[in-house]
């Protein structure tokens, strides 16, 4: 096998065929190389092999076209067949020549995401499944002109056929859609030579194993036929060969069965051991929070999908089928609206669009809407748009939680002191709870509502007045649970908030905290990063530089009892509480250099963050010194761990009717892209004029050289 396999690896450089199969596939990848991940800054590199895929159609039939017709035609086949090596030695060593040929290609092919890393961040893992993808595609097409090549001495024949075969099986997908959208037994058995669909598994980021069986049978069945046409034509030349392994219709029916329920087995695994998610964002995998608490799932939730499943969205499909992985409980099912077009109506009143999500458990549903809710969208000043986050883990997590749940959960935003709103991943706690906010002031009220679970207090501009700190002390002596965030400039002026504080041990410093450990700030000694303690509120960001604090006030205990406080995040022991007017000093650039000294009227020690303190009668008050962490700039810079411990608060003080602490899981969009790169114009001429035109060119012309030089011998 080894010298069939020599011969036929040399005599693709012998001529033309090789180097022209290696310059037009390096030529046309650098073309949208260039445009893609060059031009465009797109990090993946699965944009440009997408748009190649075509080529194989023209390619692989010049690559194969002679492989064996050639050997007829010449009738050095005759040799070949009559040496003592078995056929399928034969076969497969000159596959394997065709394959190193377009495994050269790939190998250059893998050099450009490192190229493209000196330009920014590159999702290397993801990169590398959809090339090894795409390399089992080009493996399948060869292998399927290599077949074709065995049934005919005319290599014009063997292209003409290898081109209508690999260009049926790349449009077969589209051909099946034209012959029934809805799908039957006709388009069922005609996807099983759907060459493409695999591959889009690989370029999305999925290691996809079903994909993998698929390609590899589809190769192994090409070489298993090839070999069986060349026993025919063996057994035809010397009839004294005749053994078990000779052409046989019957051999032929065996394995293409095999091939068949190997990829049926395959396809019926769990995805959870065939999808494999590459993606750097985890994007199809859902969390271990949402694996948890589907382990604690008792009832049965159904997952409706609005849509054909042959115009299924694969992203929303691949998350959904985790959840029926991840436990017994959840089923999915797809409903074809043009079949059932009244089944939504049992849920909603409201229209709902094609790929929407219903969430059912018993009586109680949820419609996740497909285009508000599962994507998130920015626009540019065109008007045009790109994806930017993918929500449907977050989604589903939520209304399973809220159809399973019984109960309804009520809290307050306080008005009438020139509050900040939550908004962004923070009001998306709530949101993802389905809770119902209200806004409260306290002008309108006698006292707080009964139903108030909650009451959020973000960032007051101005004092309470004496009746409604009394309303809020009422409130929290009655059990109830308050949340407070500060803002440092207008904090020292909000006498009676800082009673209301006072009230229930706490104290606050004169102005803000600069950190002089550089391992306990970012960038700057006013802009935090705590060490978080690992409490019930803070247990899924424990830790050092998990969280980002921006200009916070420090807090202090003062009770003597310390077993009803809850301290969650603290400072350094050298943190300098900087008093105001040296703060004043600093913000005029007048004493800059002395931000992290201490300075006349300062103090320096360890300062609590975020703190929570329980009363007798089970009333809560939570109190963080920065109302700048609680915002998306904030959040961002930590990866979505600000919203995460918010997400811990408000699991504290919201209970459930048993009086247990609510945690409910909420899971955070997920971004759908990484960064583009920034490539400079030299850059992208230099390496556009080296992927694109330089190197192809020169292959090309090498070849010509050789295949030349060797005519004129």
């Amino acid at each position: 096998m080894l010298a069939i396999f020599k011969r036929e690896f040399k005599s693709l450089f012998w001529n033309i065929t090789g180097w022209l199969f290696i310059g037009i596939t390096l030529a046309l990848f650098g073309l949208y190389f260039f445009v893609y991940n060059l031009s465009y800054g797109y990090p993946y590199i699965s944009y440009s092999l997408s748009a190649i895929a075509f080529l194989f159609m023209v390619t692989v039939p010049i690559l194969t076209m002679r492989v064996l017709a050639e050997e007829k035609h010449a009738k050095t086949d005759q040799l070949l067949l009559t040496a003592p090596i078995s056929v399928g030695k034969i076969v497969l060593g000159k596959f394997l020549a065709l394959a190193l040929v377009y495994t050269i290609c790939i190998g250059v092919i893998c050099v450009s995401p490192l190229v493209l890393m000196i330009f920014g961040d590159v999702p290397l893992a993801e990169t590398y499944v959809g090339i090894l993808g795409f390399w089992l595609y080009g493996l399948a097409t060869i292998a399927i002109g290599t077949f074709v090549s065995s049934l005919t001495e005319s290599q014009v024949i063997s292209a003409v056929v290898s081109f209508g075969l690999i260009f049926v099986g790349y449009m077969m997908s589209s051909i099946c859609s034209v012959i029934s959208s809805s799908g039957n037994l006709l388009t069922k058995i005609l996807g099983c030579y759907d060459l493409y669909t695999p591959l889009d598994d690989f370029f999305n980021g999925t290691l996809s194993v079903t994909g993998i069986v698929y390609y590899l049978s589809v190769i192994a069945l090409a070489l298993f036929l090839t070999e069986q046409m060349i026993q025919k034509r063996r057994w035809t030349i010397s009839r004294n060969m005749i053994s078990t392994s000779v052409f046989s219709t019957g051999m032929i029916a065996i394995v293409v069965a095999l091939t068949v329920v190997v990829n049926l087995i395959a396809s019926a695994l769990p995805e959870t051991y065939t999808q494999i998610d590459a993606t750097s964002q985890k994007l199809y995998s859902i969390t271990e929070d949402t694996e948890k608490y589907l382990d604690t799932l008792k009832d049965d939730v159904t997952l409706y999908v609005m849509v054909n499943k042959n115009s299924k969205d694969d992203n929303v499909d691949r998350t959904l089928q985790k959840y029926a992985s991840a436990s017994k409980h959840v089923k999915v099912k797809y409903v074809d609206p043009n079949v059932s077009p009244t089944f939504a109506s049992k849920y909603t009143d409201s229209d709902v669009t094609s790929n929407s999500i219903i969430v059912v458990c018993g009586d109680r549903s949820k419609v996740i809407d497909y285009n508000s809710d599962i994507y998130e969208y920015s626009y540019d000043s065109s008007y045009n748009y790109s994806v930017t986050g993918y929500d449907c883990e977050g989604q589903v997590t939520a209304a399973i939680q809220y159809v399973t749940s019984e109960s309804t959960t009520n809290v307050y935003e306080l008005t009438g002191h020139d509050e900040s709103t939550l908004s962004g991943d923070f009001s998306e706690v709530f949101q993802k709870r389905f809770m119902n906010v209200g806004s409260l002031s306290l002008l309108t009220v006698d006292a707080i509502p009964e139903d108030c679970q909650a009451l959020f207090i973000t960032a007051p501009q101005s004092d309470l007045s004496e009746d409604d700190l009394s309303k809020l002390s009422q409130y929290l002596g009655n059990g109830g649970k308050i949340y407070l965030s500060i803002d440092y400039s207008k904090w020292n002026d909000l006498t009676n908030f800082k009673k209301l504080l006072s009230d229930n041990s706490i104290e606050t410093t004169e102005s803000l905290l600069a950190e002089t450990d550089r391992s306990y700030y970012y960038q700057s000694p006013f802009y935090l990063l705590p060490n978080v303690e690992n409490t019930e509120v803070s247990s899924s960001v424990a830790g050092m530089t998990q969280v980002f604090v921006p200009y916070s006030v420090g807090l202090t205990y003062t009770g003597e009892d310390d077993s009803n406080v809850t301290s969650f995040m603290t400072t350094s022991d050298t943190t300098i509480a900087k008093a105001a007017a040296n703060i004043a000093a600093v913000q005029s650039q007048a004493d800059a250099a002395n931000i992290a000294s201490v300075q006349d009227g300062d103090t320096q020690g360890q300062y609590s963050l975020g703190m929570m303190v329980t009363n007798e009668n089970g009333g809560e008050l939570c109190v963080l010194g920065s109302a700048m962490m609680c915002t998306d700039s904030a959040n961002q810079i930590v990866s979505g761990h600000n919203a995460t411990l918010f997400n811990g608060i408000v699991n504290a003080l919201v209970t459930t009717d048993d009086g247990n602490s609510d945690n409910a899981v909420v899971i955070a969009a997920k971004d759908y892209t990484v960064s583009n790169l920034t490539v400079s114009a030299n850059a992208m001429l230099v390496y556009g004029i080296l992927w694109g035109i330089f190197m192809p060119i020169a292959l090309i012309i090498i070849g010509i050289i050789v295949w030349a030089r060797r005519r004129k011998r």
